[in-house]
């Protein structure tokens, strides 16, 4: 069986959980509490000198980390990644890439980076005074995506996949960070279509 390192609360862990459960795959949590430094222990960081979650631990011992590569690692073989050996499966691998590569550099580094200051720092914490300029980076970043959607269902071709459950982690939760998604009615309907997906489990906030 597969161990996952993670935090529940965080969306980088619970895209993991959100795949593996609508995979219904066995697998082993083990919950790493990474706001309060348990990714920072000698332990921890033997099995990721990088100290982050979350971190897949296969059966021979293997390990890999970052989130998007495990994703990708996991939904080989799977409706949710493109299998084919032909160019139009190519084209949606790299589109579903593009998207992956979107919600990490663009899309965490302000919609997730102003939920854990709100939600895991005191009030009185410098890094509040953050929380303003994030919410302005992270309208544009959700106009890009409500923009995308206008008149298709899913990120990538006709089906709901990997760019969906990358994205819906940190976007379903934005309000924790300030974020109103109420003008983003794209997003809003989308959101709906994941959270109605077949093994569809919420975060464990």
């Amino acid at each position: 069986m597969i161990t996952i390192y993670g935090m529940r609360a965080s969306g980088n862990c619970y895209k993991l959980q959100l795949l593996l459960d609508q995979l219904g795959r066995d697998y082993r949590w083990v919950e790493v509490d990474s706001a309060h430094g348990a990714t920072r222990t000698p332990e921890f960081l033997a099995r990721n000198p990088n100290g982050k979650v979350p971190l897949l631990e296969l059966e021979d011992g293997r390990r890999l980390a970052e989130s998007d590569a495990i994703l990708c690692y996991l939904a080989e073989g799977t409706p949710f990644w493109p299998n084919g050996a032909g160019p139009e499966d190519a084209w949606l691998r790299a589109q579903t890439l593009q998207w992956l590569f979107f919600e990490q550099y663009s899309h965490e580094p302000c919609i997730a980076v102003a939920r854990f200051i709100r939600g895991w720092l005191p009030p009185e914490h410098p890094r509040q005074a953050e929380v303003p300029a994030l919410i302005e980076r992270g309208k544009g970043v959700l106009a890009v995506m409500e923009q995308h959607l206008a008149g298709r269902q899913w990120f990538v071709g006709e089906r709901y996949g990997l760019a969906d459950i990358a994205l819906y982690a940190y976007t379903h939760c934005a309000g924790d960070g300030g974020f109103d998604l109420s003008p983003f009615s794209n997003i809003l309907a989308w959101l709906a279509r994941v959270q109605a997906q077949p093994g569809h489990t919420p975060m464990q906030r």
